[in-house]
């Protein structure tokens, strides 16, 4: 008993916490001494980040909410700093609205003293916590009417690496490129820091089994992940958010309530492939919409995939030692502690549910 009161506190869903992306894209356009830079957020996070935008408090955003939220919208302007050789250049809003899908643009312009050598970003956003763990914001740096092909710099920052820094030549496309392979320490974290598909994954496995039944629960798993993100981010087809939520929610619910009538997890790839589809929606549609790198769509969604997988196997290397150990001790199996874990999970599925359908 208390074991499982232990683990649902731990799983325990927090209001509005559904699914935080940990992804921004940020276009930062290089003319003379003005930069223009149009950063897209999902809208959960820069809900997370501007809390005052939410004027009626039902958890989403609205066109009117960002077109009058200039004052709620001052801190993640001023998060956003530009520096021209060494001198602080200036940011003010220009306009703020939602884009298709889960996305909100921010749109800022920093003025410099005179045009710049050398720009420097820095987010210091990241600072404080309200961004997901693992953020990382993709940065591009253009010139003006630039194509895909004009690109001065690319970047990628974290909160351990807040800033980039930009040489300014002229040269447009000879800058530096970010490494696609960022990707798959997104996948990785995706999976660490995504506490719903965790108790899934949970769920799963409690019951215990053949190691080469649990491996192929994960990898059923990972390739409905892939499925739907392939989906998603080739613009093929993206369902509304607003029932993939409630169901991955559901998805959770119902592996823990079958755990009382399955004896371990032979079979249960059969399940984990389409609910992984589901749960593959759960950010697709925002990394649709913020973009892949131009020309490494395939290596990308190939190794954020392969990311995902690799932090579920280093779950489940953690966690299977743990599930053994406790297989052996008279006092779990007199109290089926299995049957324990899997109503917290139980209830932790259905208790998300009922706040990201009620809830907002």
């Amino acid at each position: 008993m208390v074991l499982g009161a232990c683990l649902f506190g731990l799983v325990l869903p927090r209001p509005a916490q559904a699914h935080q992306v940990g992804l921004s894209r940020g276009v930062y356009t290089v003319d003379g001494r003005e930069i223009a830079a149009e950063v897209t957020f999902a809208r959960g996070e820069l809900r997370g980040l501007a809390p005052g935008l939410d004027g009626d408090g039902d958890g989403l955003l609205a066109d009117d909410e960002l077109a009058g939220g200039g004052p709620a919208l001052a801190a993640v302007v001023a998060g956003i700093e530009v520096t021209g050789d060494g001198q602080a250049c200036p940011g003010s809003l220009v306009r703020a609205g939602l884009t298709e899908e889960d996305g909100a643009v921010v749109a800022v312009r920093h003025v410099c003293a005179a045009p710049p050598r050398e720009l420097v970003l820095r987010w210091s956003l990241f600072d404080g916590g309200k961004l997901a763990a693992g953020h990382r914001h993709i940065a591009q740096f253009v010139p003006p009417g630039a194509g895909p092909e004009d690109i001065l710099a690319e970047g990628v920052l974290h909160a351990r690496a807040p800033t980039a820094t930009v040489p300014l030549d002229g040269a447009a496309g000879e800058g530096q490129g970010w490494p696609v392979t960022a990707y798959f320490e997104l996948g990785v974290e995706h999976i660490l820091i995504g506490t719903d598909h965790l108790v899934f994954l949970l769920g799963l496995v409690v019951v215990g089994g053949r190691l080469r039944s649990l491996v192929a629960v994960i990898t059923a798993f990972t390739l409905g992940h892939s499925l739907s993100l392939a989906l998603a981010t080739l613009g093929i087809w993206t369902p509304d958010g607003s029932w993939v939520e409630p169901a991955i929610a559901l998805s959770i619910a119902y592996v823990g309530l079958e755990n009382f009538f399955v004896a371990d997890a032979a079979g249960r790839w059969r399940i984990t492939l389409p609910f992984g589809f589901i749960h593959g929606f759960g950010f697709a549609g925002v990394l649709a919409e913020l973009g892949l790198p131009a020309g490494e769509v395939g290596p990308a969604l190939l190794l954020f995939n392969l990311g995902v997988e690799a932090g579920q196997l280093a779950v489940l290397a953690l966690v299977l030692p743990v599930l053994l150990w406790l297989g052996r001790l008279p006092a779990y199996r007199k109290v089926r502690g299995a049957r324990w874990i899997s109503g917290a999970i139980v209830i932790a599925g259905l208790a998300w549910f009922v706040e990201r359908v009620f809830g907002g």
